[in-house]
């Protein structure tokens, strides 16, 4: 045996060591928040192939007018956990769970504030989400009345049936709920006390700004859901009467508790996303951030504003004429700070030489479709409008451009922009961009039908439907259908790089933002040394920056090698 082919063995073995090791970390309890970042990533992409498939046996459904793939209470139990699982399993733990991977490296710290917390709250997820699942195991089926839980529908339970369906979505929201709050505690925490030296406010990235924004909203309005849920637990176990109309409790008081988180969530969710877009489009502008310090205090902005607002989901619950006025104008006022983002990602790319790589992509097409979402968002600001399509699919697609379209795109950016950071490999950039086009052509044709659905009158929530909105339905069920099959790639990109993806250098962006500067992947301290900060973010102009293009970059990386 030559002395080369040895060296190659004790490499490959290193390497498979290796392996087994970052495999082992990422399923043990780990205080690292880049493992724990990882932990939540990976296990809310689970859950949110899982709410996928429940919307693909919706979309089944809605076919053909008539009711004849599920019965009408497995369908009422199949779009309650379709939106649980999106929105409180998907969406608002895996943005905790890329912010967490992000933040101490884009301040320059070791870790979050609070390690063993930060961990906790992880481990509260995966449970919470199986217990949720499990409950279409149980003999009366799962929760069926809607992810808002609604009075007195979700208290029709029949006699001698105490762990039932709607028990167990209770407690597994109110569980993830103290996880979000502990998550957010950390977030503050870090944000205030763990920057970097120089590392000011005004030089943090707009995704830190973001990240801060959504979770102060996490500490002021989230206690207000799990106040409410806990009440509904009362009420349904234990024989309270706060909620129940026939016995003098008050369900719209429960609409206002619920409310007041779960607009706000919103936001809590499209903050990150417009943060990602704030780095994600610099990057491949080769552009500073125009309006770095506008669209900064515009998080803050949307945050402030966004508590205000919740009455609007409630202009046909008996609410009184000067309420409809005053939220009807908060409402539109939230379209100010979000206006001046739009504008902000409009202006960095504006006449620029656009580098249309995967990441870009999506950051494109999730902020082009973002407009789309805000502009019926001011639509239902409006009370007589949204007195008009109360209840029906224009309701849906206005919610799914803001929550698919917008939000979940700018999640695939983030994946793809941060995949050579995470694993220390580059993904295969034709599949990624499969991907993007399936994801894009399949978005649209599946919630784009809805606009004009609800304004026809189709009602949402229902099984069968006048035969009159079947063309429609059909479009958005193909595109559905279409919409599951585009996650196909993403997976097989993102293992077949894993495993066999080039290796990646630790700026392949050539991003200014710190956490390019340390190793792809970074060590388990992050910087071998705290870095100092002197330079504003998103400071594109620099020569440095500036003369060596991405794609240029890539080819003298591999030249070098």
């Amino acid at each position: 045996m030559t002395h080369e082919s040895s060296e190659n063995i004790i490499i490959n073995r290193e390497t498979s060591n290796e392996l087994e090791n970052n495999w082992r970390q990422y399923l043990s309890f780990s205080t690292d928040h880049k493992v724990i970042g990882v932990q939540y990533m990976v296990t809310t992409f689970i859950f949110f192939l899982i709410g996928g498939l429940l919307a693909m046996l919706i979309r089944a459904e809605l076919i053909t007018p008539p009711s004849n793939v599920v019965d009408r209470p497995l369908y009422n139990g199949l779009f309650t956990l379709h939106g649980t699982i999106m929105i409180f399993l998907w969406i608002i733990p895996f943005n905790a769970g890329i912010s967490n991977y992000l933040v101490p490296l884009m301040l320059g710290a070791r870790d979050m504030a609070f390690p063993l917390l930060n961990a906790i709250s992880f481990w509260i997820i995966p449970p919470s989400g199986i217990l949720l699942i499990s409950s279409f195991l149980l003999p009366n089926g799962t929760a069926q009345s809607g992810w808002w839980s609604y009075p007195p529908i979700s208290l029709q339970i029949p006699p001698g049936q105490p762990i039932n369906g709607e028990f167990i979505w209770i407690i597994s929201i109110v569980l993830i709920g103290i996880s979000s709050i502990m998550g957010a505690v950390n977030f503050v925490t870090t944000i205030f006390w763990m920057r970097a030296p120089g590392m000011t406010f005004f030089r943090m990235p707009v995704f830190v700004w973001s990240v801060l924004s959504a979770q102060l909203l996490q500490l002021v309005n989230l206690p207000s859901l799990t106040g409410a849920l806990i009440l509904l637990l009362f009420d349904l176990s234990f024989g309270t009467q706060f909620f129940k109309p026939l016995e003098n409790g008050d369900p719209i008081i429960y609409q206002h508790l619920f409310w007041f988180y779960s607009h706000p969530a919103v936001y809590i969710m499209a903050l990150p996303a417009f943060g990602i877009f704030a780095e994600v489009l610099p990057a491949f502008s080769r552009n500073p951030l125009f309006g770095y310090r506008s669209l900064a205090i515009a998080s803050l902005g949307i945050a402030v504003v966004s508590i205000f607002v919740w009455v609007h989901h409630m202009f046909t619950s008996a609410t009184p004429g000067w309420m409809r006025m005053l939220f009807m104008v908060t409402s539109m006022l939230v379209a100010v700070p979000t206006g001046v983002k739009a504008f902000g990602w409009t202006a960095t790319i504006w006449k620029s030489k656009l580098h249309l790589e995967t990441p870009m992509l999506f950051a494109m097409g999730g902020a082009a479709m973002f407009l789309l979402g805000g502009v019926t968002g001011v639509m239902l600001a409006a009370v007589p409008f949204d007195i008009h399509v109360h209840n029906t699919y224009f309701i849906v697609g206005h919610f799914h451009y803001i929550v698919f379209n917008t939000i979940t795109m700018a999640i695939f950016a983030a994946i793809y922009f941060w995949f050579p950071k995470i694993t220390g490999r580059m993904y295969a950039e034709g599949w990624g961009k499969i991907h993007f086009w399936l994801t894009f052509i399949g978005a649209n044709l599946t919630f784009f039908p809805m606009l004009p659905l609800g304004l026809q009158g189709m009602v949402r929530r229902i099984s069968s439907y006048d035969p009159r909105y079947q063309g429609w339905n059909i479009v958005a069920s193909l595109g559905g259908f279409l919409l599951g099959v585009s996650i196909l790639p993403f997976i097989a990109n993102m293992v077949g790089s894993c495993l066999y993806g080039q290796r990646a250098s630790n700026n392949p962006w050539l991003a200014t933002g710190l956490e390019w500067q340390t190793t792809s992947p970074p060590p388990r301290d992050n910087f071998e040394e705290i870095p100092v900060v002197k330079r504003p973010p998103y400071d594109y102009g620099d020569p440095k920056y500036s003369v060596i293009e991405p794609a240029d970059y890539h080819q003298q990386e591999n030249h070098s090698r």
